[in-house]
């Protein structure tokens, strides 16, 4: 489907911005069509081409399925919204700065706090090696002790700190983050994370003993992982453009 650039956006954004406006609109659908959606809490940003200390994130107070390429707000790190109407969740602007001040190369980050996802949050064991999904990002993840998450707070380093160079976190008591050099890349670390954490749920509450792969196995799995967070890998791209075809044949208002 084409993407035009509208009129109305053009004292407003490059073309460049505007394309990862749309892309980040998606995402917002994309939460919506899993079911990842918290009411109107939780949050998704992307880094602002041309300007690495801006980000775009939604409006608080919006749901996920009214958010748009032009309705995103556009904020500074220091807290002062640059474009847009809306105001901003401040525990969103926290987390998200603290991620994009944290990793130079990231540029995209997504937090969710869905019922699996918090489940294991709250779990002792974090995630098990269950699955070949929870395998293949066992290194790429981390775990943070909760805290409460506030513009300008201690807090908000501890989270680039905890990150580190890792991937994808386990917010403890709270949910899950994931972050990428671009929304496809941050979406496939998410819906990784997030299916492993589903089976886990689903396996504990059967009460029956369950198998777990060999160690070595898993080893190996895990280093492939390693490896392919290294590299832009194709199938990530993939299935990314497979999600917004699903997205455009369902709703395509996400691109105004």
């Amino acid at each position: 489907m084409s993407n035009p650039y509208p009129q109305q956006m053009a004292n407003r954004c490059s073309d460049d911005e505007w394309q990862l406006r749309v892309q980040l609109a998606a995402c917002y659908r994309a939460f919506v069509h899993y079911g990842w959606t918290d009411s109107i809490f939780t949050h998704l940003s992307a880094r602002v081409p041309g300007n690495p200390q801006q980000y775009l994130i939604n409006p608080y107070g919006l749901l996920f399925h009214e958010i748009c390429a032009s309705n995103l707000i556009k904020v500074d790190f220091e807290g002062n919204v640059v474009d847009g109407d809306y105001p901003y969740n401040e525990a969103g602007h926290a987390i998200h700065t603290a991620m994009l001040k944290a990793r130079p190369e990231v540029n995209v980050a997504l937090h969710s706090h869905t019922r699996a996802g918090m489940a294991v949050s709250c779990m002792q064991c974090g995630l098990l090696p269950l699955t070949q999904q929870a395998n293949e990002i066992r290194d790429l993840l981390c775990y943070h002790e909760y805290g409460i998450a506030r513009s300008g707070s201690e807090e908000c380093e501890r989270l680039g700190a905890d990150m580190a160079d890792k991937w994808i976190m386990i917010m403890q008591n709270h949910g899950l983050l994931s972050v990428g050099r671009n929304v496809a890349e941050a979406f496939y670390y998410l819906y990784t994370v997030e299916n492993a954490c589903k089976v886990q749920v689903d396996v504990l509450a059967c009460g029956k003993d369950y198998v777990s792969p060999a160690p070595e196995v898993v080893d190996e799995l895990a280093r492939e992982g390693r490896r392919r967070a290294s590299v832009n890998l194709e199938h990530v791209d993939l299935a990314w453009k497979a999600v917004l075809r699903l997205l455009d044949s369902k709703d395509p208002t996400f691109r105004n």
